[in-house]
This record gives structure tokens, C-alpha cells and sequence, in this order.
């Protein structure tokens, strides 16, 4: 995959690499222990001018999943919370460029674009994560819009966040066509953010329930038309689903890369563990496994490029997001052996990355969710 970048996406790639190397590599172990917001990270990505990197050139990007992947990779090759951090800034973007109002475009894209605001997106109930058409928070029409009423969980980002996309129903329809998105901002009356949760990985971006009572919403800050904006969103959420997974290949390099300078410095039984015939072996599968994830991620990504949507692009975007994530914790697993138990110490930063790949299988539609889309695809119907 990497003789077919172009000579623009090598540069992105050499830059953010380096960029990662000198600047962010030595703040990656305090943001995990300290599970706070890493705000010098966020400057240092807004002055890298890296906000708008997926999109359109009319708003500062390069439109090119593949260069956005590549980002991705390299942040998150030494630091999780600091690739999050860009994707987080492209979900809410990515969301109203597809089905927002050219009024919305206007007053939340650039303002995300330059970093001057921040976005949230929330779907996610105590009784409903996977089965979003389960969601129970509830729009009522009002005059001039919406009252929402409900609540959230694992809301990312939601602290910080100038404006949250809220799903709620508009109707007691039990399918995904009564679902609408809200462009609710901080703020707004009735709208509460709870207190952060105690995370086993991604720690340094905070995830906080949120509790909405009689939140009024304009019609102006609805998003899409009614029936329709939910449908549009996901189908921009589907185009994305690469980035998840280059957040895998990210971080099985990583491990690698730990992994391998430490077996070549621990001695035991006279000689370097690296010349153990089953340690090299090890790294070898670790490699092997990563390069394939790494091609199927960059395979999904230029399939976005080339236009691809759809039942054309869900498998292939499943299939990427899901092997990635699972060859991430195979790998971060596997480097926490070789560390033996210095895998375990906090004094070392490789249980960062196994951690962190936990979360990888679950976040943005679970493994098993992604298998089901792949299987439905194969099968044509759902399983029962």
C-alpha cells in the first residue's frame, strides 16, 4: 500500500511521523496517568492546520481518507489520546458537512475547521449502545422546534465541547427512520454534562453522561431533514469507519515498536532474548498481522476516496475496522508477554497499549456488530 501513496500523502505522513517522534511521544505516558484533557496536544494539532484533513479543499483539506488514515496511524502509533483527539474534531464536522443546513455549514464547520470550537456526538444509552434504534430520549415538538428530554452515556469529549449531536425519537417508531440529530449547545437550558468516567484505556479524553430536561432546540439546530438527517449522518459515520481502524494499525505499531527495542536490550541465559527462535517468531506474527490490517484499513480508506457509500463500501469498512482493532489487542497482548513482567509495570509504557486496544473493540459499533454487518452482507438477511 505504501508505493501507491502519492507524493503529498508522504509528506503529511513524514511530517506528522516526525511531529509524533519530538512532540507528542514524551507527553504520551503523563496524559494516560493523569486522565486529563491534553489541551497542548490539541493547540499543537490546530496549528498543524490538521482539523479539516479529511474534507473538502474549500475548507482547508486534502480530501482524502487515505491521508487522514495516515495521520491517525502515525499519532496513534505513540499516543492514543492524541489520534483521538483529531478524530473527535472530524466525527461533528464530518456530521454536518453531510447533513447539515448550508446556515449550519456557516456557523459550526469553520469554526471546528480553525479549532475555535469543539463537537461531541451522542448516541449511546445505559439500555441501548449497539441497538441505537432502542434510544429512548425524546424530541417533542414545541413552537419554534424541539423539547428534548433523556439521557446519555459515553458521551467523548462531551466536557469540552461547545455543541453535542444528541439523537432522540420523534415518534414512538421503534426504527431508525423516527431518530433525529440535535445541535445542542453548551449552554442551553436544561442541559447538563455529568461527571467524567473512571476509564480503563483511552484516559486522557474524558467520556461523560449527559442528562437533558426540557432542553428546548431551535429548529435552526436540527440536522437533516426529519426522517432523513439520522440516515445521512451514518452513512458519514460509515465513510469514516477506516479511521477506527487505522487507529488499530497505529497502535499495533507502537507495540511493536516498544516490544522490539526492548527484547534486543534484556539479556537472559547469556544472550539477548531477541535471539530466542520463539521471540523472533513472535515479532514476526506481530508484523505480519499489522502489515495485513495496515492494507485492508488503506484498502476501505481509498475505496472512500473513490467514492464508494453504501452496501458498496459497509462490508469492506466493518471488515477493516474489525480485523484492525482485534489485530491491535492480538499484538499489544502478545508485546506484554515479551516484556514479561515488566509488561505489568507501570514503569514501562506497553500496558498503555494494551489497554487502549481493549477499547479499540468496542468503540464506534463493536466487534461483533461488525461482524454482523459483514455476515448480513454475505447472507442478505439478519441473523435471528
Amino acid at each position: 500500500m505504501l508505493s501507491a501513496l502519492t507524493d503529498d500523502q508522504i509528506q503529511i505522513r513524514d511530517l506528522i511521523r516526525r511531529v509524533a517522534k519530538e512532540q507528542v511521544a514524551p507527553r504520551a505516558n503523563e496524559i494516560d496517568r493523569s486522565a486529563e484533557y491534553p489541551q497542548d496536544m490539541f493547540d499543537l494539532l490546530r496549528q498543524l492546520g490538521l482539523f479539516t484533513l479529511p474534507f473538502p479543499q474549500q475548507y482547508g483539506g486534502t480530501n482524502s481518507m487515505v491521508s487522514a488514515c495516515l495521520a491517525i496511524e502515525e499519532f496513534g502509533r505513540v499516543c492514543y489520546n492524541t489520534a483521538y483527539l483529531l478524530l473527535l474534531q472530524w466525527v461533528p464536522f464530518g456530521a454536518i458537512l453531510a447533513g447539515g443546513t448550508e446556515d449550519q455549514k456557516g456557523r459550526f464547520l469553520h469554526g471546528l475547521a480553525s479549532g475555535e470550537l469543539r463537537g461531541a456526538i451522542s448516541t449511546t444509552e445505559s439500555q441501548s449502545g449497539s441497538d441505537v434504534a432502542g434510544i429512548k430520549t425524546r424530541a417533542t415538538s414545541v413552537a419554534g422546534g424541539y423539547s428534548l428530554t433523556g439521557s446519555k452515556i459515553w458521551c467523548t469529549n462531551s466536557h469540552i465541547a461547545d455543541f453535542v449531536l444528541v439523537a432522540a425519537k420523534t415518534t414512538d417508531d421503534k426504527s431508525t427512520g423516527s431518530i433525529n440529530l440535535f445541535i445542542v449547545e453548551r449552554g442551553s437550558k436544561g442541559f447538563e454534562v455529568g461527571r467524567k468516567e473512571e476509564k480503563m484505556g483511552a484516559r486522557g479524553v474524558p467520556s461523560c453522561p449527559l442528562f437533558l430536561d426540557d432542553v428546548f432546540v431551535p429548529e435552526s439546530n436540527i440536522l437533516g431533514e426529519s426522517g432523513k438527517g439520522f440516515k445521512v449522518v451514518m452513512e458519514a459515520f460509515n465513510k469514516s469507519r477506516p479511521l477506527i481502524g487505522a487507529r488499530g494499525v497505529g497502535l499495533s505499531q507502537g507495540a511493536i515498536d516498544h516490544a522490539s527495542e526492548y527484547i534486543q536490550n534484556r539479556v537472559a541465559f547469556g544472550q539477548k532474548i531477541s535471539d530466542f527462535q520463539g521471540i523472533r517468531w513472535m515479532l514476526a506474527d506481530m508484523a505480519i498481522q499489522t502489515e495485513a490490517a495496515r492494507n485492508l484499513v488503506y484498502k476501505a480508506a481509498a475505496m472512500v476516496d473513490a467514492g464508494a457509500a453504501g452496501s458498496d463500501l459497509a462490508p469492506i469498512a466493518a471488515m477493516a475496522k474489525c480485523f484492525a482493532t482485534d489485530t491491535a489487542m492480538k499484538v499489544a497482548t502478545d508485546a506484554v508477554q515479551l516484556f514479561g513482567a515488566s509488561g505489568i509495570s507501570n514503569e514501562y509504557p506497553i500496558n498503555r497499549y494494551f489497554r487502549d486496544a481493549k477499547v479499540l473493540q468496542i468503540v464506534e459499533g463493536t466487534n461483533q456488530i461488525q461482524r454482523n454487518i459483514i455476515a448480513n452482507h454475505m447472507l442478505g438477511r439478519p441473523a435471528r
